[in-house]
């Protein structure tokens, strides 16, 4: 198999036929303007000769007799010689040629270029002479003498030959060919330097070297499972695949259009720029959460850069919906073996109080401990289960109940609260607001002034149609310019990485709106609370299964 040739030879070949194609032309526009002007200038020439000629006494007067004589023929000979024409040709009235400077048409009919000629009309033009092409003119000769005046006596033809195309070329500048040849010269030296530019801007890569390399960039780009998002240092998308546009819902014809003009704001836009200046991983970048229209995505930002200067950034993302709905059925059992912890602990220190009671021979005060403690274990689970009727988010409740007196923070159930039975998917729902909150709620009463007592309260409102969840708790509060930060940007925020709200409130707020609801956030003079509203169906018939929402990392 014959070797394909390089780059540059291609390059060459084809500006040496451009550059052919551009002499063709030029030669062939050299001609037709020589055309035009040798007709233009000879033609006006032959036609005042053949005037001239026609008004020469001697001429008009040899015509004039029944058999002109041979002083025409030294009329005709005379003429040529002056002029330096190609022929001299003179006629008698029936059109035979008398005389000619060409003796094979003496006696023959002359060619006439148009009909009226024999009538006494002039005409100029090519016309074949003898087998050969010749600009002619043809003019009438009138009679002068008595009897005769006005009268066409004959016809006089003066020709000029025709230059051939080669003749053409030469007349049409002395330096032609020399021009052409350094335009030549010039063009094979550019066509040779941009074939090696080409060559080195494109890394000595050969045409199907460059067409494997797009063609395998284009499998690993839609081939991989992951997003790809390119960008320009002016904001502009540059590259995305089909993973990326589904996950980012972008329009099919993105590219080429900057973010602003896509809708993009908020924590994507952040993640995608880097505007958010969080710091680095040990690879140099670190795993970001977004979320993006009812999805979890976890991003990826790498600046891409050569011979220092910036060209842009790709952003790998992943879609993480899924697991996130795996963590929070996961977190239902981490929920449960936290509870089942906290409950060991606090039963250990009840037997060791009962032990050490029954040591120092106190039966009577370890009953009346034992009492208290189940008591107070019924008072709590009345307490929720009375005005709580959905056992899925009364288990939550006492299971995070539990878990608040292990952190030393007391979490109260508002006498205000009214649940009544939900429907599995409802109660789901529920739980994971109510989980979230709760657990947010004791990481801000917890961290708060230890010199007063931390608490969380609860309170739950059940209507037909909605559920309104009230967390309020002892801690520091929001600070007001992180309100809404907290809802929309996620764990990875820098009101995150300081100790605030995060993804679980992002996941709580998406449930709400998904809802038809909304939640929301104040300050109060014991700290902060959230309210949070969400479209239920209507009340079950049936117990709801318990389901608690997943655990919650500030």
């Amino acid at each position: 198999m014959a070797s394909r040739r390089s780059l540059s030879g291609q390059l060459l070949a084809l500006q040496v036929a451009i550059i052919v194609l551009v002499l063709v032309a030029v030669a062939a526009l050299s001609i037709t303007q020589s055309a035009a002007t040798f007709n233009r200038v000879e033609g006006r020439r032959v036609v005042a000769l053949a005037e001239q000629l026609a008004t020469n006494p001697l001429v008009r007067e040899e015509l004039g007799r029944p058999i002109p004589g041979d002083s025409l023929a030294t009329v005709a000979q005379t003429a040529q010689t002056q002029s330096g024409v190609t022929s001299v040709t003179i006629a008698d009235a029936r059109g035979v040629v008398v005389s000619s400077t060409n003796p094979i048409l003496v006696g023959a009919r002359m060619p006439f270029g148009d009909p009226g000629v024999p009538g006494g009309r002039g005409w100029s033009g090519e016309l074949a002479v003898d087998g050969a092409r010749e600009l002619a003119a043809q003019v009438p000769v009138l009679g002068t003498a008595k009897g005769k005046v006005g009268r066409t006596i004959g016809t006089v033809m003066i020709g000029e030959a025709s230059p051939t195309i080669w003749q053409r070329l030469r007349g049409a500048s002395s330096y032609l060919g020399i021009y052409l040849g350094i335009a030549s010269l010039i063009g094979l030296l550019g066509s040779w330097l941009l074939a090696r530019r080409i060559k080195r801007q494109t890394f000595g890569m050969e045409p199907r070297e460059i067409a494997g390399l797009a063609e395998y960039r284009e499998a690993m780009l839609y081939g991989i499972a992951e997003g790809v998002v390119a960008l320009d240092p002016h904001q502009r998308v540059t590259l995305v695949n089909d993973v990326a546009r589904t996950l980012l819902d972008l329009p099919a014809h993105c590219v080429g259009r900057s973010l602003t003009d896509l809708g993009i704001e908020g924590r994507l836009r952040d993640v995608l720029l880097a505007a958010d200046g969080e710091p680095a991983g040990p690879g140099g970048t670190r795993d970001q959460v977004v979320l993006r229209r009812g999805r979890v995505l976890i991003m990826n930002r790498m600046d891409v850069t050569k011979d220092g200067r910036r060209l842009g950034s790709v952003t790998t993302l992943r879609d993480r919906t899924e697991l996130t709905e795996r963590e929070r059925e996961l977190g239902s059992f981490r929920s449960s073996t936290e509870l089942l912890r906290a409950q060991a602990h606090e039963f250990a220190n009840q037997l060791h109080t009962i032990s050490g009671l029954i040591q120092i021979g106190e039966h009577d005060e370890v009953v009346r401990y034992v009492d208290a403690v189940s008591e107070r274990r019924q008072s709590l689970d009345l307490s929720v289960t009375r005005r709580i009727q959905d056992t899925a988010i009364a288990a939550l409740l006492m299971a995070k109940s539990a878990q608040a007196a292990e952190r030393r923070v007391t979490l109260r159930i508002s006498e205000r609260t009214s649940l009544g039975r939900l429907d599995a998917h409802d109660s789901a729902d529920v739980a994971t607001v109510v989980g979230n909150l709760v657990d947010n709620a004791m990481d801000a009463a917890a961290a708060g002034d230890a010199t007063h007592d931390a608490w969380v309260e609860v309170e739950l409102r059940h209507d037909t149609s909605t559920v309104e969840i009230v967390v309020q708790d002892s801690g520091p509060g929001v600070a007001p310019e992180l309100a809404q930060e907290v809802f929309t940007h996620g764990f990875t925020t820098k009101a995150a990485q300081a100790g605030e709200r995060g993804i679980g409130l992002a996941l709580t707020r998406h449930v709400c709106k998904r809802r038809g609801g909304e939640i929301a956030v104040t300050n109060t003079a014991d700290g902060a609370l959230f309210v949070a509203r969400m479209s239920v169906g209507r009340p079950a018939t049936h117990p709801s299964p318990v389901t608690v929402a997943k655990g919650h990392t500030r």
